[in-house]
């Protein structure tokens, strides 16, 4: 697997669990019990953070000018 083919699959793959995570807020209102809503919620937004933590260290990898020239 060559870089740009890691960071393609990197991107998808954030995509994909992007698309999910949005579907465990709606599903969390269904609970009926705020308690484990909370404990659901906060998870998800740590998890949220962490993904966007990749995102950005595979954007900023592929901005990166790999040349040795000044």
């Amino acid at each position: 697997m060559t870089r740009d083919e890691a960071i393609q699959r990197i991107q998808t793959t954030c995509q994909t669990i992007s698309l999910e995570m949005m579907k465990i807020h709606p599903a969390t209102r269904a609970l009926g019990d705020e308690a484990v809503q909370a404990v659901i919620l906060k998870a998800a937004h740590q998890l949220t953070v962490e993904l966007e933590i990749i995102k950005k260290q595979v954007i900023r990898l592929q901005h990166r000018d790999d040349s040795t020239e000044l």
